[in-house]
């Protein structure tokens, strides 16, 4: 396939613009390093204009530019543009190399023809083992493209919605916890106006998502229909069980999903929205190790997915896991109505917790316009220059009231006992206390909201005077502690009287194969626990990450004791 439109040769970058990075960027590859590449692919020399890749295709091959220069480019309505030029010693690709969704972009053989290395996907997999150096150096790339995509909205959707629209909120945000490029138009601005022209049912029909060369927009989907329209689900196996399925992409199911795929076992993580979980929610993590000036925890989330899939994992959302069938070997995982159940010979639980709500009337209903349960940018840019309420007084509810404080005009911290020196470590305490726009209420609990399409005004009461005061506010960030996410289980696991699965217990006679049980293990062999969704654990990244790693020594000792 030809497509006679090219480029001009490579023009030179401008060293002010923050994307002309381009030694990480845009490497050049040394001729060793392009030696070293070679035993993995086979030479091509293609004519001008030939198509290499498209967007929406899957599994593309990696290239690396010999003579000529290959075209990236986006498809507009104006028709193909390019974005960028990869030259002699260059190499094409960016993150959906490492697994198996629709790429963003396309490429093909500039205007003189050219001479190309194609490496295969196997061969790309083999060859980020084999040599590691090379491997870093596309890894780095990688990462800086799609951040590079992302925010110069390059391949990118276009979200119109009109303001304070919790669907919008909920697709926006599932988009970018997904680092899928997203251009964002109110739905009364004019570059908007002209995309609802064509729009059947006008605003009535928002928020809708605008596909690139696709005719007809997405109204308000649902977000699993809108991930199959992205290319973001991947497609499950079903010829052989899967080693390990891990139900849940917090920072336990990544750990879990990174140290599995790395030792070599076949291995499925399942998460119904996007990777990080709760701690992917978080403005700022200062007290992680190795993380001296902090790091977003959706941040952390998506190395922990790079690394996840660079070592093979397949990361499959959004499906929600609705069961699991410990009654047989191999485990069967129940999905979503209509979806064959997956096999796995041994599964971890991962699935975390969620923020309880206030238990108020009408409190469905403000959800998404009013009412929230993160605290990342986007969330700060909705209460830009407005008074906002924080409501708990653990380290998520502190993170979060120290990261709004820089977009909202004051932050009021409601708490029911006395204080947070209990609950919250120390130096969120002192940054609080520290804030002038920042007051904190102790013994303080919300009582009611109200307002019509949107929360307009919140009455909070102090619990020890009885005191109610109503005050015109429109933001409340809901902290309030853990409730854990095991609905899905069925009766399945024994769990202890809060709901959370217990684990290192005795086995059933029938079932002990002559072993004890295992520190992370369930009251089924074979299944496990990890993170918050566990008993007793410790609610905190770091012993999230580390019991994931940890669960992996596990399950082979269980699968090793099953297969006997």
């Amino acid at each position: 396939m030809n497509l006679n439109t090219s480029s001009a040769p490579p023009p030179p970058l401008d060293p002010r613009d923050p994307y002309a990075r381009t030694a990480q960027i845009f490497p050049v590859l040394s001729e060793e390093q392009v030696a070293r590449i070679r035993p993995f692919g086979q030479l091509e020399e293609l004519p001008a204009g030939t198509v290499l890749f498209e967007r929406g295709q899957r599994s593309v091959d990696f290239f690396v530019v010999l003579r000529g220069y290959i075209d990236i480019y986006e498809n507009t309505a104006a028709g193909p543009q390019v974005i960028t030029v990869h030259g002699e010693n260059q190499f094409t690709g960016e993150l959906d190399l490492f697994n198996d969704r629709e790429i963003l972009v396309g490429g093909r053989v500039g205007e003189a023809g050219g001479q190309i290395l194609r490496v295969s996907r196997p061969q790309f997999r083999r060859l980020l083992v084999a040599e590691p150096e090379v491997g870093d150096l596309i890894m780095q790339a990688f990462m800086l493209r799609r951040l590079g995509l992302i925010t110069h909205q390059q391949g990118a959707v276009t979200l119109v919605a009109p303001h304070d629209s919790a669907d919008a909120l909920r697709i926006q945000r599932f988009l970018d916890r997904n680092g899928y490029p997203v251009q964002v138009l109110d739905a009364a601005d004019e570059a908007a106006r002209q995309l609802l022209a064509t729009l059947p049912g006008g605003l009535a029909a928002l928020p809708a998502v605008f596909l690139p060369n696709q005719p007809a927009p997405l109204c308000n989907p649902p977000t699993l229909q809108l991930a199959e329209a992205l290319g973001l689900v991947e497609q499950l196996q079903y010829d052989a069980p899967y080693d390990v399925a891990i139900v849940g992409a917090g920072p336990a199911g990544l750990s879990a999903a990174v140290y599995a795929a790395s030792e070599g076992l076949r291995t499925l993580l399942l998460e119904l929205e996007a990777p990080g979980g709760q701690a992917g929610t978080s403005s700022r993590i200062e007290n992680y190790l190795g993380f001296p000036l902090g790091v977003s925890g959706q941040a952390l989330a998506a190395r922990a997915q790079v690394q996840a899939h660079k070592f093979g994992a397949t990361i499959a959302l959004p499906h929600q896991v609705r069961g699991l069938n410990c009654g047989q070997w191999p485990f069967l995982l129940t999905l979503e109505e209509g979806q064959p159940p997956v096999a796995a010979r041994a599964v971890v639980v991962a699935s975390g917790a969620r923020y309880r709500r206030l238990g108020v009337a009408h409190e469905e209903r403000f959800e998404g316009v009013g009412l929230y349960y993160a605290a990342t940018a986007m969330e700060g840019e909705i209460c830009r220059h407005e008074d906002i309420i924080v409501v708990g007084g653990g380290n998520s509810a502190g993170q979060a009231a120290v990261f709004l404080s820089r977009f909202a005009r004051h932050v009021h911290v409601l708490v029911r006992g006395e204080g947070l020196a209990a609950t919250m470590s120390d130096y969120l305490v002192q940054r609080i206390l520290a804030s002038p726009q920042i007051t904190l209420h102790p013994h303080t609990e919300i009582v009611a909201l109200a307002g019509e399409r949107y929360l307009e005004q919140v009455t909070w009461q102090h619990r020890q005077t009885r005191q109610a005061d109503t005050v015109p506010i429109r933001h409340v960030f809901l902290m309030l502690g853990a409730e854990p996410n095991t609905q899905w289980l069925n009766g399945c696991l024994q769990l202890d009287e809060k709901g959370f699965v217990r684990t290192g217990l005795p086995h059933p006679a029938a079932n002990a194969n002559q072993r004890p049980p295992l520190t992370l293990e369930t009251s089924i062999p074979g299944v496990f626990a990890v993170g918050d969704v566990r008993a007793g654990s410790v609610k905190r990244v770091a012993s999230a990450v580390g019991e994931g790693a940890m669960v992996v020594s596990q399950v082979h000792e269980a699968l090793a004791a099953l297969g006997e």
